[in-house]
């Protein structure tokens, strides 16, 4: 199929399937119940780890290769389940799959704080990853369902309202776990957490009678999206996601020995974190809405890398606290970007799919991120170097999205 023709059949089937869209719009509060799935998949079980990983390393004596290699566990989690969500959703319904997904990583999440031992770990970890790619591919899944309609900045701001749910996650873990360190240790972090992610998973149930479906009937039609046009896209992608999980998975600690913050400190820089990504759902969707190709990608992950890089030539309280604004205010911003562009570029019946080998891209990037970066901590320049190898790599997948084009409208 010839990318003109992909692209115009795109158009046409998207003004058939959502040409009475405008008159049943799916509410916000739906969508909000729906950014469950990224509260419990990313933001609690994935970035809350940065909260807990000083403690645990100090305590079982992990190297920052032994940290890593947790986080890259998850994300080989991650990966395989984004590969089987989008057969599972066509098998189950995706509202299943996101229902299913969120209580199993609710319960995989709380089970992490019950061992020591490294292996079992490891299992969880990558359990954990499985059961939150099912629940977050699921999820944007069915939040492109209810994105259908309205003025053209509307998809990308309920997009934006979906993901910034792992902002969400963020503000919740950064209220409730630094405050129990010290008397519950590093499992009872492990707990809390899982305590509030069954708290998430019963408000992403109740909204799913609201939920529209996609287009399951539709996909006994071959393909739907190419792979070859949106090459670069998932280029970008996979480094974006090598790029930020080093930043999201090592900044605590490098905070800690390398700035000198205490618990309040942490506690402040990562609610600032969260704060900016909810924030940001709302002042990015008007803006990507109007940017067309792989722009709306390149300009959110350029501003993840101008975060990134503040606290290793600023490191200050001040710089800090700016990279968490920056960092914060434009990481889910990349996935909603990215996300948007999807669905201008694939077949309504094909989103899912196509969300899925986006997903994948994303998690080959973060197995191998954590483990390359963790092992450079390692060594003599310490956690900088892990830090610096994310700049440069997100700085590549901003030159990778820029090369991306807009699927031609019929």
């Amino acid at each position: 199929m010839s990318e003109k023709t992909h692209s115009s059949s795109v158009s046409r089937a998207g003004q058939a399937d959502f040409s009475t869209a405008d008159a049943a719009l799916t509410p916000l509060w739906v969508v909000v119940g729906l950014a469950m799935g990224p509260a419990v998949a990313l933001g609690l079980s994935r970035f809350a780890y940065a909260l807990l990983l000083p403690l645990m390393r100090a305590e079982l004596g992990w190297s920052f290769a032994d940290a890593g290699a947790m986080n890259t566990a998850n994300a080989a989690g991650y990966l395989a389940g984004a590969l089987i969500t989008a057969p599972l959703g066509r098998w189950i319904g995706n509202k299943r799959v996101f229902a299913i997904g969120l209580l199993l990583t609710a319960l995989c999440v709380g089970a992490t704080g019950m061992t020591s031992h490294f292996t079992l770990l490891l299992v969880l970890r990558t359990l954990t990853g499985v059961t939150g790619a099912l629940a977050f591919v699921a999820g944007a899944g069915l939040t492109s369902a209810a994105a259908a309609g309205g003025s053209k900045s509307r998809a990308p701001t309920v997009l934006g309202v979906y993901f910034a749910g792992a902002g969400l996650g963020v503000m919740a873990s950064a209220l409730t776990i630094p405050p129990l360190l010290s008397a519950t240790g590093w499992r009872g972090g492990w707990l809390a957490l899982g305590g509030l992610s069954l708290l998430a998973t019963i408000y992403g149930w109740l909204v799913l009678s609201r939920t529209p479906e996609p287009a399951h009937h539709a996909t006994r039609a071959r393909g739907g999206w190419s792979v070859k046009f949106m090459v670069c896209k998932l280029l970008s992608y996979c480094l974006y996601g090598a790029g930020y999980i080093t930043y999201a998975t090592f900044i605590v600690a490098y905070l800690r020995s390398n700035v000198g913050f205490n618990s309040y400190g942490i506690t402040t820089f990562w609610s600032v974190l969260g704060l900016a990504a909810i924030v940001a759902a709302f002042a990015w969707g008007p803006v990507l809405g109007h940017l067309k190709g792989g722009w709306g990608t390149a300009a959110t992950v350029a501003m993840v890398a101008v975060g990134a890089v503040l606290p290793l030539i600023w490191p200050t309280a001040a710089g800090a606290y700016l990279s968490a604004v920056l960092f914060g205010g434009s990481f889910l911003a990349v996935v909603a970007a990215v996300t948007s562009f999807a669905r201008r570029a694939a077949q309504p019946h094909a989103w899912t799919a196509a969300i899925a080998a986006l997903t994948v891209a994303f998690g080959v990037g973060q197995c191998i991120g954590p483990i390359l970066s963790g092992a450079l901590s390692d060594g003599p320049s310490g956690i900088r170097a892990g830090l610096w190898l994310s700049v440069g790599i997100l700085t590549l997948s901003v030159i990778a999205a820029a090369f991306q084009p807009e699927p031609e409208a019929s």
